[in-house]
């Protein structure tokens, strides 16, 4: 859901519930100041952590906060397995976010991944020895790092694991057919079982969920992302989102068009690369901020590009702009006409590799408009272009041969 997190400023983000029990991070501190901040970071990522706080005060003794422990003695060394009687201890944490004030309570605890050294003294010469001394992947200064401490938080929350294969779809010129790609890429994908997001990048483009033929159906679309600020958790967005054909459908309305700021755009298809599987964007052919915040998050993108002379003219100039941004780009040619261009050729004068050829595939408006989606007929040309690209995309996505 979209809501807003207490202590963060009144940021909006897009929380994924309370974390399960295997993904709850480890606060060690004594300083009620600093937990406080890295309960709000919590907050914010959408994580519940256990915490072990050492709070002197009660005749010496320590309260501690959820680690079950009361009674144990402030800046007494801290045991390296189970904390508690949840076993959340320094060995079996997913993350571990140590207070430079409690750091001596941790040192000669086994060396693992995933700690980090908090603190907010920007000029304590020891911090560095101190996280040498506990094993700290980084050390971490607020509120400088608290966005990335949140992305880190987030990421164990959400079990974070290999990120989706990002692949856009951009018309060299109009009319190439690059929203039909898209869309076909994207039903093919989930046919073949791949946790499957389609993006929407064009919001003058009517509304990828009516090629879907879903635009009735309930979830949200981009204007209801206009306003949040921060992390999109990974989860979250995929439940919000309408989903058909056993894929979920990010896409513009048919409302007042409403400006989407570009670090949103960023957070919503970072969050989408976060679920893992295959995300598949239809991308405008302007490159504005927006979608530049789209194109630097991508690892393909393919240009739709008719065979013919002057498409290859106008596909030029959009080429241009994208790849200013876009690490790979790939021409895949729409269909032969009379006398046109082979797909070599089309290739050749754009200077990038040929990812394949699109045959027109007869009766695919006719089957549109009645509610069939592209990509649909397995044995249609375009199904067969976006099953081969697959098979070779993800297979040298996984280290297999294609």
């Amino acid at each position: 859901m979209i809501g807003r997190a207490a202590g963060t400023g009144g940021a909006d983000v897009v929380t994924p519930g309370a974390s399960p029990t295997g993904r709850r991070p480890l606060i060690i501190t004594e300083d009620p100041l600093l937990l406080d901040d890295l309960l709000r970071l919590c907050a914010a990522a959408g994580a519940d952590p256990h915490v072990l706080h050492a709070a002197p005060g009660r005749d010496g003794d320590s309260a501690e906060a959820e680690a079950g422990h009361p009674g144990s003695r402030a800046g007494a060394p801290v045991s390296p397995t189970g904390f508690n009687d949840a076993g959340v201890g320094w060995e079996s944490a997913p993350l571990v976010l140590v207070g430079d004030d409690a750091a001596r309570r941790v040192r000669g605890a086994p060396r693992r991944a995933g700690v980090f050294l908090v603190g907010r003294d920007l000029d304590d010469p020891l911090v560095w020895q101190r996280a040498v001394e506990i094993g700290a992947e980084e050390v971490l200064r607020l509120p400088d790092a608290e966005s990335r401490l949140v992305d880190r938080i987030a990421d164990v929350v959400e079990g974070a694991g290999r990120p989706a294969l990002a692949v856009g779809v951009i018309g060299g010129s109009g009319g190439a057919g690059a929203s039909t790609l898209a869309c076909a890429l994207a039903v093919r994908s989930a046919r073949a079982g791949e946790r499957t997001m389609l993006i929407d990048g064009d919001p003058l483009g009517g509304g990828m969920d009516v090629l879907l033929g879903g635009e009735g159906a309930e979830g949200l679309r981009w204007p209801d992302f206009a306003a949040s600020r921060g992390r999109v958790g990974a989860g979250a967005l995929e439940e919000s989102l309408p989903e058909l054909h056993a894929l979920r459908v990010l896409s513009w309305d048919r409302g007042d068009r409403v400006v989407v700021p570009p670090a949103a755009v960023r957070s919503v298809v970072a969050a989408a690369r976060r679920r893992g599987g295959v995300v598949v964007v239809d991308l405008p052919r302007r490159v504005d901020e927006a979608v530049a915040e789209v194109l630097s998050q991508l690892d393909l993108v393919l240009m739709v590009v008719p065979g013919e002379l002057r498409s290859v003219a106008a596909a030029g100039r959009v080429a241009a702009g994208v790849r200013m941004v876009a690490r790979d780009v790939r021409v895949v040619v729409r269909g032969r006409c009379p006398g046109g261009l082979d797909p070599e050729d089309v290739a050749g004068l754009l200077g990038a590799p040929l990812a394949g050829e699109v045959p027109v595939e007869v009766g695919l408006p006719g089957r549109v408009a009645e509610g069939e989606p592209p990509g649909s007929q397995a044995r249609g040309a375009l199904a067969r272009f976006c099953d081969g690209f697959w098979q070779r995309a993800l297979g040298a996505a996984q280290g297999v041969p294609a």
